[in-house]
């Protein structure tokens, strides 16, 4: 059996099932948004792993390279990466394939990108473009291993908390991840 590290966190689903009505704000100078067409294996994966490190996110590290181009090479999901000064500073993935609900399967900002203000604005991309595909609802959750801003920023752009679970996640240590103490069971 493959050693793991046991670990424990509280996800919160949300949901959206109206745009926002109010204006989107505004991204920083230097910001720039490009959806990525046919995004490579090397390429995602640079973008999972520096995003998701910081907040234990495991699951695609542990997917074979085999199993994660079938995700990228699918038509329902999206890719979309926020530069900051021409470099990589963040991304997200919408997931259309439970059309018409959209799912916001990733979202996040580097390490370097974190407390600039990029956040909101570029979570309000990810959810226009949702809503411009003509999705009828978005979904999202989040965890208590993601960056504690995550769920009141959620919140605050329209998400409604719908039910909470208490999961136990068994992560390999073989992914390298450091596993913070809180989050240890």
């Amino acid at each position: 059996m493959e050693p793991v590290v046991r670990v424990g966190v509280i996800v919160t689903f949300l949901r959206m099932e109206a745009p926002p009505a109010t204006p989107a704000p505004g991204m920083p100078a230097g910001c720039e948004i490009r959806a990525v067409r046919g995004c490579t294996l090397p390429f995602y994966r640079f973008l999972y792993d520096t995003v998701g490190a910081p907040h234990v996110w495991w699951l695609r590290r542990a997917m074979s390279d085999r199993a994660l181009e079938a995700v990228l090479r699918s038509p329902q999901v999206a890719i979309t990466v926020l530069y900051l000064d021409g470099q990589p500073a963040g991304f997200h993935e919408l997931d259309s394939g439970g059309w018409p609900v959209v799912n916001l399967g990733y979202f996040g900002l580097m390490p370097h990108a974190v407390g600039r203000g990029l956040g909101p604005g570029f979570l309000r991309h990810a959810i226009d473009t949702a809503w411009r595909s003509g999705a009828r609802t978005l979904t999202v959750n989040t965890c208590t291993a993601d960056h504690p801003r995550a769920l009141p920023l959620y919140q605050r752009m329209g998400f409604r908390p719908v039910r909470e679970v208490r999961e136990e996640w068994n992560v390999p240590t073989r992914l390298g991840l450091v596993i913070p103490d809180h989050l240890r069971i």
